[in-house]
């Protein structure tokens, strides 16, 4: 990386514009870093808002300020301004510099890690204006591209372009500036640092003309000390016991489920805490030990307290997951596995996140926070890919190429610890788990048995199941002779007919060997029963028969009746038609209704005629729409309303829904709100890129107080802008934070906001609506129907995409497939969910 240096003083020019009397950076010397190839980026609030992109080279940091921060968008190109060389010690500065000093404001470290350039290419090609290089941060990876542009007459900067090359770690908009709003070194925001270097943000027991100060000084590089409060970290999670699956004959149907792999491996929980990791096999196990470059790898992800679970796998000679060749992988030696690369592990759910327990949320959203909080990790660490709705097609590609099997979930399903059909697994061959109770003695030279007697327990008693004579490598043989030599007895544990224990060895009922057979005879015994592996994970008391059970029916077996109706009279769509987009969404937007109490928006005859709101049973809904009870402000209770999967969706369509509207709370703890919403709703002489300026200038605000926010066209006139929130706080928290926030916006800036519902003070003006955050007030769910002309729907946008917005009803039920598909994009990858406390303020 080294490359001549051609000054004698390259941070002269650093040194000189800086008073280190008055600013909190370091002075700066030429020296180079242990790898000598470090690269960081500082978000820095100055002037303008900019990125500090920084290269080690000579010993000094190469610097561009990178506009707008580096997208991870190959379609993205982003202005790159060159600035003057930094000393490796600005490596580790996050702080405030003064206002009036150079560079004044806020300075976050945002991203660390190592640069190379890519093979072939040297870092002496900046001096040619090009440089093609490989990142490896926290959040910045893969391939980048810095070209210099040529300059115009009388132009002094030195202006480049920074550009992400496609490759794995691309993706569609701003997704890394968006949602990485804290720092790398202390998790803090920008709010927080500039409030004051050591502490958190805070203002408990301010007024609001101090949350405004706050907020402003937040954004103009001020500091101001604040309380201290030592950031909590969750605990490293414990054992919990895993869901597990019920063996069922057929592929469940219908866009309720979605299907995975079925792994050859281990089933493994793990939990992790930075470089904390532990192992546990699914009876609670700490085989930690017995899965060290994993571990490692794992380690090195610097997780926060997470608990995952997941199968690990080692790949035959053909690519495919295997359970002899893991077998073989952790014969070769204790802890290392003989190769590092050997064993893979494939995350499929996460049950814990920075202390929150997830079980209670749906498959789906589980699955997305896995998918975020993993999309980091490179091989052998892998996120478990899924289906919906296509099951069949998966399964018979499985099949055809020589696996096990798939897993099919409901996608609204929880998670229980137990086995349950909301997972189910369907083999392409039969296996399953048998107890080891003897051995028959071989006529062969050289082999220490002819077969192997098994059982399994029904009840408390053993019951034999015949006998298991091929599938054993040699090496097999070795460790079977050496187990069943240490377990002899002279009793049969298992009561064996005399035929079948003529000239057996008898032994204690340890083992637990994994057995693939064609069927079982009509006295129950294995047919064609071939040895897979021992299985040191599973205690021998656990091993049962396995009966496949019915297949689940489709999940949402709903007559539409009067389908033919037309409820959209202007532009002709029917109740059917809405009742198949609903079936059709149900997998996309479950994971925001389901569990969450409603409030219905009723047409029965058509939204042209009378609707209604309605958030309690009146009766006939059908047995799919539950009830919740919820007190009510005078001390009663009243049950309210909320659905679970897409059966419950459609009976309400049923019943003339058009709309669904939800609170900001499950349906299992209604105290805990986890979701904010400030609906943008603008004056009737406002235009919509009025209301797009100031979703993006609200979600700035969010960003600088460490919340990620997510853009949602309502359906109707404006804009929501969605903050997904950790629950831990109560209503009258949830209710003063998001009325502040407006309130100090429409203060700041009172000719374009307004907090204020009064028709008479929202003149030219964009209502803030806070009023969604109070305890029994409700917002518009994702993907819902709205009952207005063209039947729009409430889309999920990315941030980049609004600017291409020209209305809040860009999509309608007619667009179902679009939306579907959208929904999988790099751009939506995530949206909604983040695991993210309420702020203190």
């Amino acid at each position: 990386m080294a490359r001549k240096t051609k000054s004698a003083d390259p941070l002269a020019e650093y040194n000189a514009k800086r008073d280190f009397g008055a600013t909190p950076e370091p002075s700066g010397k030429q020296e180079s870093s242990e790898s000598g190839n470090a690269f960081i980026v500082q978000k820095h609030d100055a002037t303008r808002l900019h990125w500090d992109l920084r290269l080690e080279m000579d010993g000094v940091m190469k610097s561009w300020a990178v506009t707008k921060g580096p997208s991870p968008d190959p379609d993205v190109k982003r202005l790159a301004v060159r600035t003057e060389d930094h000393p490796l010690s600005y490596n580790t500065f996050e702080g405030t510099i003064p206002k009036g000093e150079y560079g004044g404001g806020t300075v976050m470290l945002w991203d660390r890690g190592t640069w190379e350039p890519i093979k072939g290419k040297s870092a002496s090609d900046i001096d040619k204006g090009h440089l093609h290089f490989c990142l490896h941060g926290e959040r910045m990876k893969g391939e980048w591209l810095l070209i210099r542009l040529k300059k115009k007459p009388g132009e002094k900067r030195e202006n480049w372009l920074l550009r992400k090359l496609q490759d794995d770690h691309a993706q569609d908009g701003d997704v890394l500036v968006e949602r990485a709003l804290t720092s790398v070194a202390t998790g803090r925001s920008m709010a927080e640092i500039a409030a004051d270097k050591q502490g958190e943000f805070s203002l408990e027991g301010k007024d609001d003309d101090a949350f405004l100060e706050q907020m402003e000084k937040a954004g103009s590089h001020t500091r101001k000390k604040a309380k201290s409060r030592a950031r909590k970290d969750a605990p490293l999670p414990k054992f919990r016991k895993p869901q597990l699956a019920t063996l069922v004959d057929d592929v469940p149907s219908g866009n309720g489920w979605m299907h995975e792999i079925k792994f050859d491996g281990y089933r493994a929980l793990v939990a992790a805490r930075g470089e904390d990791v532990r192992v546990y096999t699914r009876s609670g196990k700490d085989w930690t030990d017995k899965f060290g470059p994993l571990v490692e790898t794992i380690a090195g992800l610097a997780l926060p307290s997470c608990l995952i679970d997941g199968e690990i796998v080692a790949v035959d000679t053909k690519g495919n997951p295997d359970f002899s060749t893991l077998q073989g992988v952790l014969k070769r030696g204790h802890g290392s596995q003989g190769r590092g690369d050997a064993l893979q592990f494939h995350a499929f759910d996460l049950l814990e996140l920075g202390g929150e327990d997830l079980a209670d949320l749906t498959n789906i959203e589980r699955k997305e926070r896995l998918e975020a909080l993993l999309r980091a990790a490179e091989p052998p660490v892998f996120v478990a890919n899924h289906v919906i709705g296509a099951g069949e097609k998966l399964f018979r590609t499985m099949c055809d190429a020589g696996q096990e099997g798939i897993i099919s979930k409901t996608v609204d399903g929880r998670y229980s610890g137990s086995r349950a059909k909301r997972w189910v697994k369907v083999k392409c061959t039969r296996r399953q788990e048998f107890v080891v109770i003897g051995w028959k003695k071989s006529s062969a030279k050289g082999r220490p048995f002819a077969s192997l007697l098994m059982a399994q327990y029904e009840g408390d008693d053993l019951v034999y199941k015949g006998n298991v004579g091929t599938g054993y490598s040699a090496d097999d043989l070795d460790e079977l002779a050496a187990k069943l030599k240490r377990l002899e007895r002279k009793t049969p544990p298992a009561e064996v007919d005399k035929a079948s224990a003529r000239g057996v060895t008898w032994v204690t009922p340890k083992l637990v060997a994994e057995v693939g057979f064609a069927e079982f005879t009509a006295d129950g015994n294995i047919r064609h029963g071939s040895f897979l592996g021992l299985r040191g994970d599973k205690d021998a008391q656990q091993v049962t028969p396995e009966q496949p059970s019915a297949t689940p029916a489709p999940v949402a077996a709903v007559t539409i009746s009067s389908r033919d109706r037309v409820i959209f009279p202007d532009s002709g769509q029917t109740k059917g038609a809405l009742a198949d987009y609903y079936d059709a969404i149900a997998p996309i937007m479950l994971p925001f209704a389901a569990r969450r109490p409603v409030s219905l928006v009723r047409c029965p005859q058509g939204r042209a005629k009378k609707c209604f709101f309605q958030k309690h049973d009146s009766g006939g809904f059908g047995d799919a729409v539950l009830h919740v009870p919820i007190r009510e402000k005078d001390g009663g209770t009243e049950d309210y309303l909320y659905i679970e999967d897409e059966r419950g969706l459609l009976q309400c369509v049923q019943m003339g829904t058009i709309e669904f509207h939800g609170w900001g709370a499950r349906s299992d703890d209604v105290e805990k709100p986890d979701r904010m919403i400030f609906d943008l709703d603008p004056d009737e002489g406002l235009d919509f890129g009025d209301v797009k300026q100031a979703a993006r200038d609200i979600r700035d605000r969010l960003s600088d107080l460490g919340l990620v926010s997510f853009a949602m066209l309502s359906g109707g006139k404006g804009v929501h802008v969605v903050v997904p929130l950790s629950t831990g706080h109560d209503w009258e928290a949830h209710k003063d934070f998001a009325r502040r926030f407006a309130e100090a916006l429409s203060i700041a800036e009172p000719d374009r906001f307004t907090a204020t519902m009064s028709k008479a003070k929202r003149k030219g003006k964009i209502f803030i609506d806070w009023l969604r955050n109070q305890r029994g007030s409700t917002a518009v769910l994702p993907y819902s129907a709205r009952a207005r002309s063209g039947a729009p729907v409430a889309a999920p946008i990315a941030w980049n995409e609004l600017k291409g917005m020209n209305g809040a009803q860009e999509f309608s039920i007619d667009d179902a497939k679009r939306l579907i598909d959208r929904s999988t994009s790099k751009s939506l990858d995530g949206w909604g969910f983040a695991a993210q406390p309420l702020p203190q303020v």
